[in-house]
């Protein structure tokens, strides 16, 4: 791949998962978040849900082509993570590849701009616990 080094650090994965903006492409799912650098990082995912190993590493590779395939055409500096979903071994790469150049490469390049935010500025503030919940956990304390 061209400008893209693998992520791999189970940080930078969590950290996507947690501040990210995603995307939905039909069969994967897109992370994108800036990392401040002149290359793009990308993760591959691919759970037990996905099937046995044959076909994790077969959704694994699809991925891959069709980012190659996009790769030219998206923006520099971004952290992305794609993670497989059940249906994607079955399917042929070329849909997945369609979806990655429209949709997903329209998502990264808002995200690039600032138009997606990405962060923890999109996130809602947590609710605080009031003194009626903090009361009914202590009871259920032993």
């Amino acid at each position: 791949m061209l400008f893209t080094l693998t992520l791999n650090r189970n940080a930078d994965f969590q950290r996507l998962y947690r501040q990210g903006a995603f995307c939905s492409l039909g069969s994967a799912l897109l992370y994108v978040m800036p990392n401040r650098l002149p290359y793009n990082r990308l993760g591959i995912t691919a759970g037990k849900k996905v099937g046995n190993a044959v076909k994790r590493n077969r959704a694994k590779r699809i991925i891959r082509a069709a980012y190659s395939a996009c790769e030219p055409d998206a923006p520099i500096g971004l952290d992305l993570v794609i993670v497989a979903r059940a249906g994607l071994p079955e399917q042929s790469s070329v849909i997945l590849t369609k979806a990655l150049s429209g949709k997903g490469l329209r998502h990264m390049q808002l995200v690039s701009m600032g138009e997606i935010p990405a962060g923890r500025q999109n996130q809602p503030p947590r609710r605080q616990n009031t003194d009626r919940q903090q009361e009914g956990n202590a009871s259920c304390r032993v």
